[in-house]
Order: structure tokens, then C-alpha cells, then sequence
């Protein structure tokens, strides 16, 4: 595929709820744009983008796929996301790499809580989306209800771009508000032939009404469409165009299309508002990276003839062998170069160059700034680190990395499994940086730390399927986090011993709790001869390990400032060895730890459940028994909606306790939302009531 000019490039993401219908969608991008030729399902296990045995199996997506496609002159780089909260590191690495989205919510269930989780991911890095309302075919479907909800809970503003032909099974196609024309799909050709008819008269007012509307949000990007509106003349459809994507590429409005993807309908005009209102690499504003030694700030863009920078979002393991993603922000790479890796200090080279359509490969000679690719013989590479040309080090912001919450301990059942085990686990830490082994030092055990039940299920199939690694697991545990309920100092003295010689290193720490969801934070004096910089990133980098380790219990400290309020080095003395710092620092953290009260916090999930309404009594008595709080109660046409917030300990198994409890017609979504102090049994049972 020959490589476009950058401003026919669109880097595109599609996110939503899980079974909204994203992968659908995606399989219909290809099917019309000439990528495939057959048009692939997700009910029978046949959707190319759903490639993995595991997501065949269940009809859920589990990692976010890449391809390439064109559309008239474009060509698009897509990535199909997961949907399912325990796949979020998927969702928010490709995130952070794509130029605008596709938002795709259910006619029916409107913004459910991954929606919102995927939607807050793309606002934390202001990438432009328009959205389609799809399953309009479905009964109950509300696209009025939908824009609703965007504006309720996303706080967007959406912009309708379409008014649909028909309701529910009627369904038949949408009126173009932009162009003022019917659109119908052909079902002879799947849906390949778009018919295009005047609009219908009975549809006439509705649609000049809509089309007021519209042009009234457009007036806010542009003079001219202002002009025309308040004189009151028609607006040409370029110039709505050219309004609308001002306000979508500043993140403003978001427009909105209508469409049945599994009904063939309305997806090819997605695609034209994608090349329309979604941003080519040129659109972005200037990048900003730091210089790997000083931390100078740079700016740059989207450009070919600049220093190469690019970043690694993704690794994936075939066969013990790295295959790395990269987005290209300015530069080119080619087969064969040497690159820098700035994060982590060595180079890379790289053998091969892909341009990847879901797990088939295109091998390709070159790839240009604002390009999508996947290479090989980056042997060191993880998620989130900079690959940038040698002669011009910088460094990109990276990818921010959830805490996983719940953990399972493995065993090997032979000993060749044994040989094998942790081996193929490092596989999957390269993979997925959501994804933690460690060993228990009392038991001996292999713990495995993941973002939920599915997630570690997934991995321990993973490890039969692909590596004949065959496990015992025991009950997965939720993963607690300590904290400090008081603030405490304390002075370490620490003595390292070099060549049979004492070296001694002091300071003073000041443990601060933090409020919830405060993270750890570290307050480092200036630099002061003879502490160089170089010291306190190393007495740093030892606090934040300290803290990783927790105090008492093995579980990490978090909603805590670290400050290092002396260093105290005698006149005329030599610094202290790196050794002895972090000896002093590590020691410190962990003894000051244990004088703050230390407390336990265990996570919360935030849940969104629906059940038939004779069964609603039983399910909140359910819920209040697993201390459960009830935030709220909703009606969504003959079900129930319940958000309540559940500590993730009463949550393993809830699937099943809860389709008894509706007769098979409940289910739930949940995601997490924070750490709250753990009830006094659990406390007891660490040995840390005060």
C-alpha cells in the first residue's frame, strides 16, 4: 500500500461498552473499504479482528488489534479496543496514540460505565471523536435518550448529524442533515450500495428543523456560517463541514450518526465523517519531549524531514519473540536503522517493518511521521518507552498504567511446567504492564496480579494454548493497598560496608498521609555540593520501592508524601555512597512506616446492574450484604438500573449468585473506583487495628 501524503492519514481508534458493537462496526470498515472480502462476524467466532482463540470463544474483544484500510483518498490505521474493564491498559495505550476516535454507544442502553471510563481516557488526552448510536434496529432504541445521557453524564455536547428512517425493527436508513439527503443501504450487496434519494416529504419539517439546529452550533467554528445564520440564508453543506470540524479537532462538539452495523446500515457514512471532521498527524498541535539527560523541554511536529521520535504502545510475544508497535510523531523509520531508546538508555535495532492487519503481516520498507507500524529486534522495548533517532535524544510523555487489584496464586503441575512457568510469565509482563509476578516468600508460591477474574482467567488459558504450561490455581485475593493514618519523622542512620570499611549515610524523612486517591508523592531537597543530582534520583528511586513494598503487611503504601527534609553531610566530609543512600532511604520509609498507625485500604468498585423489577428486592438485599451502598435506581424499559458502590472482596462469583437471583435476566458491569479504609475484621486479620 503505497504511502499517502500525512494529511490523508487518519489514526483512529474505536472504543465503547462492551457489546456496543465495536468489532462489528470494524469488520463492516473493512468489508467496504476492499480490505476483506468477506464480511466476518463476532456471534460465530469468524470476526477478523477478534483473531485470538480466547476471543473467538467468548465474542469479546481482549487486545486491541491494528489495521489499515483506505476510504477514497485516506487511508485509516484502526484499532478495535476491548470493551471489557479487566482490558483498560489496552484501551488507554491505544488512546494515547491515536489522532480521533469512534464512540459508539447502544441505542438502547445509552452510556453505560465503560463508556464513560473510555470516554474520560480520550478527554485526559483531548482526542477528537464523533460518535455513532448504533443497534438503532433494536426495540427500545432511543437515539434521543442517548444524546440525553452524552450530555448528562459525559457533560459533551453532541452534535446530530442525522435524523433516522423508521424506528426500531423499521429501521431503514438516515437523512443526511448536512447534505439534506436519504440515505438507504442496499440489502441485495450487504449493505455495499449506498442509495442516496431526496428527503421524503413526511420527513421535511423534522429535518429543516434539525438542520436549524445544527447550523445554530456550526455558527459558533466560523464568520461565514454566523453570518449566514443570523442573515438567514442557507448554509452550503461545505461550509457547515468545515465548521463542524473546528469544533470536533478543539474537542467542542462531538457529532453524531445513526446506524444498525449487524443490519449493514449506516457505517459507510461514519467512514466519510472520519475523513471529514477527524484530524490528519498535521491537525495535532505541537508536540512537547523532554531531553533524556537535562529535561529540557523541545518542540516539535508532525514532520517526515525531523529527527525520528517515536513511541512504543504496545509488545506483543509470538513464540518468545518481541513484536513491537510504534506510533512515528516526526522522522522515518527504516529496516535495518539503529534507533535510541531514551527511556531506558540503549539502542535498538530494528530487523523488520510492518504494517499489520489484525495478525497478518505487510512487510513494508519505511514508515513516515504520523504512521501506525509494528517492528522487530527491540530486544529491550516495553510499553510507553521513546525510540528516537541517536544523534537527537528526547523523550515522550509515556503510558499511564492502572493498579491491578486482584491476584491468584499459581503452581506448576509438573516439572517440566515448572522449568517453563515463570519464563512464559515474563512474556506476558512484556505484553501487558497491567500484569504482576512475584513470589510469595512465605508459601513459595507464583502470584499472579492482574486488573480482575477474566483477566487472570485469560492468562491461564493463555499459558495451556499457546505454551502447554499446565497450572493449578488457588482463589483469587483482592490486592490491598497500606496507608498511614498519622504523620511521623524519623532520623536514619544507615552504615553500608565497602571493602570491609563503614559508609555511613543520614537523613530525615517526614511521612504526610494523603487523601484518597493521592498516589505517593517524594519531596527532595536541592542538589547542594556534595549531593548531585544523581544521588537523589537514587534516593528517590529507593523511597519509591520502599513505598511498592509496603511496611507490614507486603501490600504497597499509597495516599502518601515522602519529603526528605535533611541530608546532612559534615563540612569538608565526602557525599555519601550511592549504597549507603538508598540503604538509609529504603530502611527509612519502611521503619517510619510502622510508627504512623499503618491502616489497610482495600478497593471499591463502582457497579451498574440491571434486573427484571419483580427481582429487584433481592437483589439489593444482596447487595446490602455485601456492604453494598445504593447510589441509585433507574428505569430502563422493563428492567431496573442499580449503581451502588461494592468492595471487590464480596464480588468473586457474583455472576453466578446473581442469575440465580433474576432467573438468568440480570447482569452487571463494574469498574474500579478507589480505595476506602478496610472494615476492622480485615484490619484484625493483618494485625493492623490501632
Amino acid at each position: 500500500m503505497p504511502s499517502p501524503d500525512v494529511s490523508h492519514i487518519r489514526n483512529i481508534g474505536i472504543i465503547s461498552h462492551i457489546d456496543a458493537g465495536k468489532t462489528t462496526v470494524t469488520e463492516r470498515i473493512l468489508f467496504y473499504s476492499g480490505e476483506t472480502h468477506k464480511m466476518g462476524e463476532v456471534h460465530d467466532g469468524q470476526a477478523v479482528m477478534d483473531w485470538m482463540p480466547q476471543e473467538q470463544e467468548r465474542g469479546i474483544t481482549i487486545t486491541a488489534s491494528a489495521t489499515s484500510c483506505r476510504w477514497g483518498e485516506h487511508r485509516l490505521n484502526l484499532i478495535d479496543t476491548p470493551g471489557h474493564i479487566d482490558f483498560t491498559i489496552e484501551v488507554e495505550r491505544s488512546v494515547r496514540v491515536l489522532d480521533g476516535a469512534v464512540a459508539i454507544f447502544s441505542a438502547v442502553e445509552g452510556v453505560q460505565p465503560q463508556s464513560e471510563l473510555v470516554w474520560r481516557q480520550a478527554d485526559r488526552y483531548r482526542v477528537p471523536r464523533i460518535c455513532l448510536i448504533n443497534k438503532m434496529d433494536r426495540l427500545g432504541a432511543d437515539h434521543g435518550h442517548v444524546l440525553q445521557h452524552m450530555a448528562e453524564r459525559l457533560g459533551a455536547r453532541a452534535v446530530l448529524l442525522q435524523l433516522p428512517m423508521g424506528t426500531e425493527a423499521a429501521f431503514s436508513g438516515v437523512i443526511d442533515l448536512v447534505g439534506e439527503e436519504a440515505l438507504t443501504f442496499s440489502e441485495q450487496d450487504l449493505g455495499r450500495t449506498v442509495l442516496r434519494a431526496p428527503v421524503p416529504p413526511e420527513y421535511a419539517d423534522s429535518v429543516l428543523k434539525a438542520r436549524l439546529q445544527l447550523t445554530e452550533v456550526a455558527a459558533d467554528f466560523d464568520d461565514q456560517v454566523m453570518a449566514d445564520f443570523l442573515e438567514g440564508r442557507k448554509v452550503a453543506a461545505k461550509d457547515l463541514h468545515r465548521a463542524l470540524r473546528r469544533g470536533t479537532l478543539s474537542c467542542e462538539i462531538f457529532p453524531v450518526l445513526l446506524g444498525s452495523a449487524l443490519r449493514n446500515k449506516g457505517v459507510q457514512p461514519v467512514l466519510d465523517a472520519v475523513c471529514l471532521y477527524l484530524p490528519s498527524p498535521t491537525d495535532l498541535p505541537a508536540m512537547v519531549g523532554r531531553h533524556p539527560g537535562n529535561g529540557e523541554a523541545e518542540v516539535f511536529r508532525c514532520d517526515p524531514d525531523q529527527p525520528l521520535r517515536a513511541l512504543a504502545f504496545k509488545v506483543m510475544a509470538e513464540e518468545g519473540r518481541r513484536l513491537t508497535y510504534l506510533r512515528v510523531y516526526s522522522g522515518r523509520v527504516k529496516t535495518g536503522a539503529t534507533l535510541l531508546n531514551a527511556s531506558r538508555g540503549g539502542n535498538e535495532r530494528i530487523r523488520h517493518l510492518f504494517r499489520m492487519h489484525a495478525h497478518r503481516r505487510e512487510e513494508v520498507a519505511e514508515a513516515l511521521a504520523g504512521d501506525i507500524v509494528a517492528v522487530t529486534g527491540c530486544q529491550s522495548t516495553l510499553t510507553g518507552d521513546t525510540l528516537c533517532d541517536p544523534g537527537h535524544p528526547l523523550l515522550l510523555e509515556g503510558v499511564s498504567v492502572p493498579e491491578p487489584v486482584v491476584s491468584l496464586a499459581v503452581e506448576a503441575k509438573g516439572v517440566e511446567d515448572r522449568a517453563h512457568l515463570l519464563g512464559t510469565l515474563e512474556f506476558f509482563q512484556w505484553e501487558d504492564p497491567t500484569f504482576r509476578v512475584h513470589e510469595d516468600k512465605e508459601t513459595g508460591q507464583t502470584i499472579l496480579t492482574g486488573m480482575g477474574e477474566l483477566h487472570l482467567e485469560i492468562i491461564i488459558d493463555r499459558l495451556r494454548r499457546e505454551y502447554g504450561v499446565q497450572v493449578k490455581t488457588g482463589r483469587p485475593r483482592v490486592v490491598y493497598r497500606e496507608t498511614l493514618r498519622r504523620e511521623v519523622s524519623r532520623r536514619e542512620l544507615f552504615q553500608a560496608m565497602a571493602d570491609k570499611h563503614p559508609e555511613p549515610a543520614e537523613l530525615l524523612l517526614r511521612l504526610v498521609p494523603l487523601p484518597r486517591g493521592g498516589g505517593v508523592r517524594t519531596v527532595l531537597p536541592a542538589p547542594a555540593a556534595p549531593i548531585t543530582p544523581e544521588l537523589l534520583a537514587a534516593v528517590q528511586e529507593s523511597l519509591l520501592d520502599a513505598c511498592r513494598g509496603g511496611c507490614l503487611t507486603g501490600y504497597a503504601l499509597t495516599d502518601l508524601e515522602v519529603r526528605v527534609e535533611e541530608l546532612p553531610v559534615e563540612p569538608g566530609a565526602p557525599a555519601p555512597s550511592e549504597l549507603a543512600l538508598r540503604g538509609a532511604a529504603q530502611r527509612g520509609v519502611v521503619l517510619a512506616a510502622r510508627e504512623g498507625a499503618p491502616m489497610l485500604l482495600e478497593p471499591i468498585m463502582k457497579l451498574e446492574l440491571e434486573t427484571p423489577t419483580e427481582h429487584l428486592g433481592k437483589v439489593l438485599g444482596g447487595l446490602q450484604q455485601k456492604r453494598g451502598r445504593v447510589e441509585g435506581l433507574d428505569r430502563r424499559g422493563e428492567l431496573e438500573l442499580v449503581k451502588a458502590t461494592v468492595p471487590l472482596a464480596e464480588m468473586f462469583g457474583y455472576m453466578t449468585e446473581l442469575r440465580s437471583a433474576t432467573k438468568g435476566r440480570g447482569s452487571y458491569t463494574m469498574e474500579f473506583q478507589g480505595f476506602e479504609e478496610a472494615p476492622a475484621e480485615v484490619q484484625e486479620r493483618f494485625g493492623l487495628l490501632r
